[in-house]
């Protein structure tokens, strides 16, 4: 079931690579509620270390790096050419990266800069999309795919994972997209065109569906749980929900829309406020088209 593939690393000797200091997140109500990112950007993914947020660009996957205190940023690595998506920051200050249509992933020193590794998962009919972070591993959907691509964080060789059980794809969609990690040691997945959400056991591949009570994820693209509240971010819904997981299913606890809301696709937490980047799926992207960052509260 499990089928390996080598790794490209890159400038991993020699580095020392810390975590970031811990945020006072009591702070964050002076923080702007709103900022902008370059020109042209298009974002999609986001992560946050500290006081330190990092965007993805769809459009040649550079690297952007925000101070939440300030919004103010600028570019920390220039991309590969193909889109940086979801992110996630681990313990050592590294960034990984889903890397969309390139069918990898990277790995980045979020102080320098530098990619430390890549790792090529497929080459044709690939769509990498989102990250989670697990105390060993860091594990990938691919939305064209019943995969889930595992990368150990010491940068050995990935294995892919073929899913089987209640997952169906539908070739062309965007199938898997956002991904966290469950109450009992497994995964969870939200697939984005049926508005289903799974649980994944790591080591089978086995998929269930998850109770929604009679709801569906429709456009369920990021995810993010704190203890049993799951945040599903449905973007061309403008639109975070907030369910709370048990062993029966989710239920739905709570909704949140926001005026400033242009297609968010993900979201991460700092203090008591939740960040999303505005995707603007719906404008036709340019250059000179305008990209942003807004902060709400917690539904």
């Amino acid at each position: 079931m499990y089928r390996r593939s080598g790794v490209l690393l890159a400038a991993v000797l020699g580095l020392t690579l810390t975590a970031a200091a811990p945020a006072t997140a009591d702070a964050s109500h002076h923080f702007p509620t709103e900022f902008s990112l370059p020109d042209g950007w298009q974002p999609e993914g986001i992560a946050i270390s500290g006081t330190k947020a990092y965007f993805g660009s769809r459009a040649d996957g550079s690297i952007y790096a925000a101070d939440l205190r300030t919004g103010r940023g600028r570019v920390l690595a220039a991309g590969p050419g193909t889109p940086s998506l979801g992110m996630k920051v681990d313990a050592r200050g590294r960034l990984w990266v889903a890397g969309g249509v390139g069918g990898d992933a990277r790995v980045y020193d979020t102080r320098s800069g530098a990619l430390l590794a890549r790792f090529q998962f497929a080459t044709a009919d690939t769509f990498v999309n989102d990250v989670v972070l697990t105390a060993r591993s860091a594990w990938f959907t691919d939305s064209r795919k019943a995969v889930l691509y595992e990368v150990p964080l010491s940068l050995r060789p990935h294995r892919t994972l073929d899913l089987t059980g209640d997952l169906v794809v539908t070739p062309g969609a965007t199938n898997l997209n956002g991904i966290v990690t469950g109450l009992d040691g497994g995964l969870i997945v939200v697939q984005s065109n049926t508005g289903l959400l799974f649980q994944v056991d790591p080591r089978t591949g086995k998929t269930i569906s998850i109770d929604l009570q009679g709801r569906t994820l429709t456009n369920g693209d990021g995810l993010l749980r704190e203890g049993r509240q799951l945040f599903v971010v449905q973007n061309r819904l403008n639109k975070v929900a907030r369910y709370t997981l048990s062993g029966d299913g989710a239920t739905l606890a709570a909704e949140r829309t926001d005026a400033r809301f242009d297609v968010p696709t993900t979201v991460a937490a700092f203090g008591k406020r939740l960040y999303l980047p505005n995707a603007r799926f719906s404008t036709p992207p340019t250059p000179e088209t305008t990209y942003n960052v807004v902060a709400v509260e917690r539904p």
